[in-house]
């Protein structure tokens, strides 16, 4: 009877520190992994079409609002661009908003 007691309690003890070390082990892939897989994520994001399009579709409507633009206007629409496109591969923008956007850096 106390033979049965103790195997049964080993049992789940052993059940119970197995269930734990996966646990462990899946937090600790977890804090490895994820990072990598956002990164991954983040980059896929950045090279889509919908996103490239979506940049140069809200800078040339800031360019329109800038030429239209008082001076105070201009210089908050000039920080708001430079701040969206400072990690933004500017190749991808035509050259009239390559433009726009060096004269951006330059003046403010």
């Amino acid at each position: 009877m106390i033979k049965s007691a103790l195997t049964t309690l080993a049992i789940a003890a052993l059940s119970l520190g197995t269930v734990f070390g996966l646990e462990y082990f899946n937090l600790i892939s977890t804090k490895y992994f994820a990072p990598r897989y956002e990164a991954v994520r983040r980059e896929t994001f950045e090279q889509s079409k919908a996103y490239n399009q979506g940049t140069i579709q809200e800078i040339e409507n800031f360019y329109l609002e800038y030429t239209k633009a008082s001076d105070e206007h201009k210089k908050a629409i000039a920080s708001i661009v430079l701040h969206r496109l400072a990690d933004y591969d500017k190749t991808k923008l035509s050259p009239e908003l390559q433009d726009f956007v060096a004269k951006l850096k330059k003046d403010y």
